[in-house]
This record gives C-alpha cells, sequence and structure tokens, in this order.
C-alpha cells in the first residue's frame, strides 16, 4: 500500500480553501504612502472623490468653441463667425459673445456662454485666422459636440475606488487626476519563514558529501516577497524538533502575520514540523503531486502554513494554494492568469492525483518540460506555466485541452524550454 493510501486524502480545490480560512484573520494595519510606492499595494479604505473630473467644461479637440444656436439649423451651408481671442490649455477665457468663435485648444477651458466645439479641420480657411477676422464652419452644430462637461467621469463626494481593491496603474491615476499626491494602504503582512534538516546549509557556505544548498529559503522568500509579504525572518532549523519549538516561540516575539515552512511535514523520523505543531492544526495528504504532504496549524495564534520539503513541492504548493490564498484574503498579489491549451505530446495521467507539471506555453500549445519528479528544479525555471493534468487512467493524447497557470504575467514564452534535460520519473513529493 502507498503512502498516499494511508491517511484520508484531501482534494486540491478543498485544501485552498483551508488555506485560505487559515489567513481569513490576517489584517495588517494601515500606513500612507506616496503615489509611487502605491503601485500593487491595497487599499485600507474607501476613497472619495474630493473634486470633480473633469473640474470645468473644457474642448475634446482643437477646433473653434462657439453658441450652437448661432450655427443655425442643419443646412448645406456654412455659417460666418467673427474669430475671437485664442484660448490656449490652462488659460481661463473671457465670455464667448454671440456671432464669434474662439479658437480652442484640446484640455483648455470651454468660454462661457460657448456649449459646443467645431474641429479645426472642418473650418475655412484651415487653421486659426488671427482674431477679428472670420471663420466659416458648418451649420447645425448640436448643443455639447466635442464637449467634455465638469463632472462627466466623477462628482465630488463620489466613492470611487472601494477599501480592498487593489492598485492598479489606472487607479493610481486616478488618484492623481484627483490631486492625491499618498493614499492608506495596508502595510505589508510580515513572515517568517522556515526551511528544515541536517541536510541542507545556506548557500555561499560550505557542503559536506552527504548535503545540499538550501533553495527552499529562496525560493519562498521571493514567492512572498512577489505576493508583497514582508519576510522578517528566514530561518534553517535541523531535525531537532525540542529545537524547533524553542526557535519558534522565540519567533513569535517578531509578531509576524504568518509563518510558513518548507519541509518536516510527512511521516519519516525527523519531521519536526509535524512533531512540534500537529497538536496546534492537521496534517493532511493532498492529491496533488508533487505537493502532496500538507499542513495548517497556529503558533501563538498565528496561522502556520506547512508546506513539503522538496523544491519543486515548495514553488508548486506555494502557487497552488498559499498565493491564491493571499490574494482572496488580503487583495494582493494579482491572480494570476489562466489559460487553456492544447497538449505538444502525448502523456499520461496519475489515477486518483492532480499532476502539477512545469510547462512551456507559447500561446497556441503547450509542452511539458522535465519530468514530474519535485526534485527537478531546472525544468521549473525553465517553465513559464503550470500544466494541472486531471486525474485519469486514459492516456492524453496530443491536443487535450488542460488548464495552465501563467507564471511569467501570462506572456507566451516568456520563458524558453530549453535542452530537453532531466525526465526521470522524480521521487518523493
Amino acid at each position: 500500500m502507498s503512502r498516499h493510501a494511508q491517511h484520508p486524502v484531501r482534494g486540491v480545490d478543498e485544501h485552498r480553501r483551508a488555506v485560505t480560512e487559515a489567513l481569513w484573520d490576517i489584517r495588517p494595519p494601515a500606513e500612507t504612502v506616496p503615489l509611487r510606492a502605491a503601485p500593487g499595494r491595497v487599499l485600507a479604505g474607501e476613497l472619495v472623490a474630493p473634486m470633480s473630473l473633469p473640474p470645468f467644461d473644457n474642448s475634446q479637440m482643437d477646433g473653434f468653441a462657439v453658441r450652437a444656436a448661432d450655427t443655425g439649423p442643419a443646412a448645406d451651408v456654412d455659417v460666418e463667425l467673427v474669430v475671437d481671442d485664442p484660448v490656449p490649455a490652462g488659460v481661463v477665457p473671457g465670455p464667448l459673445a454671440g456671432g464669434r468663435a474662439a479658437p480652442v485648444m484640446t484640455g483648455a477651458p470651454l468660454p462661457a456662454g460657448a456649449d459646443a466645439v467645431v474641429p479645426v479641420e472642418e473650418a475655412r480657411p484651415s487653421g486659426f485666422p488671427p482674431a477679428g477676422s472670420t471663420v466659416r464652419i458648418p451649420a447645425g452644430q448640436p448643443a455639447g459636440r466635442f464637449v467634455r462637461r465638469a463632472g462627466e467621469d466623477v462628482l465630488a463626494g463620489e466613492t470611487v475606488l472601494e477599501a480592498g481593491q487593489r492598485l492598479t496603474p489606472a487607479r493610481i491615476g486616478l488618484a492623481a487626476a484627483l490631486g492625491l499626491d499618498r493614499l492608506s494602504v495596508r502595510a505589508r503582512p510580515r513572515a517568517v519563514v522556515y526551511t528544515t534538516g541536517d541536510e541542507v546549509v545556506p548557500p555561499g557556505t560550505a557542503r559536506g558529501p552527504a548535503q545540499v544548498y538550501d533553495a527552499n529559503a529562496a525560493i519562498l522568500a521571493a514567492e512572498l516577497a512577489e505576493a508583497g509579504v514582508e519576510v522578517v525572518a528566514a530561518r534553517l532549523v535541523p531535525d531537532d524538533a525540542p529545537a524547533f519549538a524553542v526557535r519558534l516561540a522565540e519567533d513569535a516575539e517578531l509578531r509576524p502575520d504568518l509563518f510558513v515552512s518548507s519541509g518536516g511535514v510527512s511521516e519519516g523520523a525527523y519531521e519536526v514540523v509535524r512533531q512540534v505543531l500537529e497538536p496546534h492544526g492537521e496534517f493532511v495528504h493532498v492529491a496533488m503531486q508533487p505537493g502532496g504532504p500538507q499542513g495548517l496549524a497556529r503558533a501563538g495564534g498565528v496561522p502556520f502554513v506547512c508546506l513539503p520539503g522538496n523544491p519543486v513541492s515548495t514553488l508548486v504548493s506555494f502557487e497552488m494554494f498559499l498565493r491564491p490564498a493571499l490574494t482572496e484574503v488580503l487583495g494582493h498579489p494579482a491572480p494570476r492568469p489562466r489559460a487553456t491549451a492544447p497538449l505538444a505530446e502525448a502523456v499520461r495521467p496519475l489515477p486518483t492525483r492532480t499532476q502539477v507539471r512545469r510547462a512551456v506555453w507559447d500561446g497556441t500549445t503547450v509542452r511539458l518540460v522535465g519530468g514530474p519528479g519535485s526534485h527537478l528544479l531546472t525544468a521549473a525555471a525553465r517553465a513559464d506555466a503550470l500544466a494541472l493534468l486531471p486525474p485519469g487512467g486514459e492516456e492524453l493524447p496530443a491536443g487535450t485541452p488542460v488548464e495552465l497557470v501563467l507564471l511569467d504575467g501570462g506572456r507566451p514564452g516568456a520563458a524558453s524550454a530549453g535542452p530537453g534535460r532531466g525526465r526521470g520519473s522524480g521521487g518523493a513529493d
């Protein structure tokens, strides 16, 4: 009997919901930041317009501001008007008298009395004649033509953005147009990261013959930073449960919003995270490969998300569970784009588990890179997508559509697959 059959197995969607629920009470305080620091942040409260947009009636294009009534009914004739003083953008004009046309630039205020703008290319002669001369324009101009009315976009006092919305470039531009140079946003959540194992050493240090360098701390720190989470400490802990318990108690003094670990969650003899936290949470198998062993707990009232320890398992688990949970709870990071694309080659899925394969998407088809093994990090580095292969007993032929999680902003071909290496069947997940 496989170890996956020894315990109840949780579905992928069910575990994503469980992680979301575990994080639901994370509510970072508000802080005020300048607009240049606001991209991707989340509004702490609703944004109410302090002024109307546009703030005044203005011209939608270069042309002549006129009184529509002066142009008479529509007819196959032109009307002749006297050219008034020009109105550049940024200048407050005087009122427009009857029978006159004021040259007006795009965005310039409309003179009082004017209610229409005639594009300069429709006038005769072409261009802007000097003040005091005459200009002929088509008769029958409708009131409101090419006029941007004050408050047409938003009225002062209206709520334009809701609390919890992520600040995109357009939303930041709206705040700037309203004259705001600072915004109240949610502070970045704070996380402590743990990686485990006597066999793991930090990059840049001496490595023993039976040791490997710690890739997981770097993966988690990068994923959390991209997700808008501040890593306040990253610890490499040995296979010593009492030592880990002491370390965890000390790190609670940092007052993090979240603990995240990789490794130590399965069923071996040195699963220190599980040994310390199992009384305070749950450790399950998820019907997914890689990333089957998962845990959720609380340490000192703080949510603790426990991920498996192989590097690709850590990466895939973050993308499948923790990142979407952060998005739902905090509004940040932006959701990964998803797509459906046909397989470039046949592949056999797992009978009872969703298989998450590293892949390259060219905008048309998806090609798997590397094998399914959770240690094949080079293949993960080449990938720009995760291909979700549903459980099944039959081979999926080339051309079968599969769901993709797009990792590089949804840009096809953002990563190169490189030479086809590392196609082993993989090990523990």
